[in-house]
């Protein structure tokens, strides 16, 4: 896999694109008496990976799933790709849902199927139209992009755990998303598989200029991947900043996620 920078030098390379893919304004959701998301207000740009911070059960995995539509919000307002979702209908949400992909903390695999019908199962409905040879090409070159060429013939029981994750993100980045949402990625993994993660995050930045939210808990992850880094408290956003910002903040709380 091609050599990827640090999060320094991408820092200083990434050119924030005017177009935002992504904006939360006065986002809500609660569940019950439980108020996860009381008052988020963000957005993400083209290009961009976003890392989001917060302690356990403060509401960032109901965040992205709110923008992948797991999750419905109770108030405020969700725009994607310049559109309210609250005013779209069924088909058009199906049609924006295409353009984002969802990396799962589990990875989401089917265990009884080989690594190359994991990468067919989301191709089901083009497979038919596609020209001979060219549903092995599209599959090598997702196996290619993470690193599995020699996995095509396995189950997913028998790959390790950052195997397994890559997997996931190959069967995600197989349709070509211009959104990615990743949760936890880097969770259960060694320190060194946990860095492979982290620098494929950046690769497939890289390669499809795709706009990312990652969500997690590994301050070594968002040190290497993030842009900008969003730390959430009590259901706001209440920090924002690079991390070398953060990392110097005056409140000792935001200071506590980077020792």
């Amino acid at each position: 896999m091609t050599e990827v920078t640090t999060s320094i030098e991408k820092e200083n390379d990434f050119q924030q694109d005017d177009s935002v893919v992504v904006e939360m304004q006065h986002l809500k959701k609660s569940f019950g008496n439980n108020h996860v998301l009381r008052d988020i207000n963000l957005v993400i740009n083209k290009g961009e990976n976003l890392v989001i911070l917060g302690q356990s059960g403060t509401g960032k995995s109901v965040l992205i799933k709110c923008i992948v539509g797991l999750v419905q919000i109770d108030d405020g307002k969700l725009i994607i790709f310049g559109q309210d979702v609250s005013e779209l209908e069924n088909n058009e949400l199906v049609q924006m849902y295409k353009r984002i992909g969802f990396l799962f903390q589990s990875g989401a695999l089917y265990d009884s199927m080989s690594v190359r019908e994991n990468l067919e199962f989301p191709l089901r409905r083009k497979k038919r139209l596609m020209k001979t040879g060219e549903l092995d090409s599209i599959i090598k070159d997702a196996l290619e992009d993470v690193g599995l060429d020699d996995a095509i013939d396995l189950t997913p029981s028998e790959l390790s755990g950052g195997m397994r994750k890559r997997l996931g993100l190959a069967r995600t980045l197989i349709l070509k998303p211009e959104i990615m949402l990743y949760d936890e990625p880097t969770t259960g993994l060694d320190p060194i598989t946990s860095k492979e993660i982290s620098n494929l995050i950046l690769e497939v930045q890289n390669k499809y200029n795709t706009s990312s939210i990652i969500i997690t808990h590994d301050i070594d992850c968002a040190k290497l991947t993030a842009n900008r880094i969003i730390v959430i408290k009590d259901g706001v956003c209440c920090a924002e900043g690079s991390y070398a910002e953060l990392e110097k903040s005056e409140d000792p709380w935001i200071r506590s996620f980077f020792e």
